[in-house]
């Protein structure tokens, strides 16, 4: 699967991208976002206030219940703003 980060997630993974497998159990946004919480210092740091960070599922935003299945691309992003 591919994980896309933008704005300061990337800053603070340290990559704008990158290919994953995802792990048995992990089966949500919720679940994907406190496995890579785990996977080191970076990724707990931008994953700090999973509140606050919005995802989206091959381009369409997700809540964190939303399932994985059959995803090819999980993006996330800070909130955004209009104006």
């Amino acid at each position: 699967m591919k994980l896309v980060y933008f704005a300061w997630v990337r800053e603070r993974v340290g990559k704008p991208e990158e290919s994953v497998e995802l792990p048995a159990g992990v089966a949500t946004v919720a679940d994907l976002i406190a496995w890579l919480r785990g996977r080191g210092e970076e990724y707990a740091y931008a994953f700090e206030n999973a509140g606050v960070v919005r995802a989206a599922i091959d381009r369409v935003h997700a809540k964190p219940d939303a399932p994985l299945a059959g995803a090819a691309e999980i993006a996330f992003f800070p909130p955004m703003t209009g104006g």
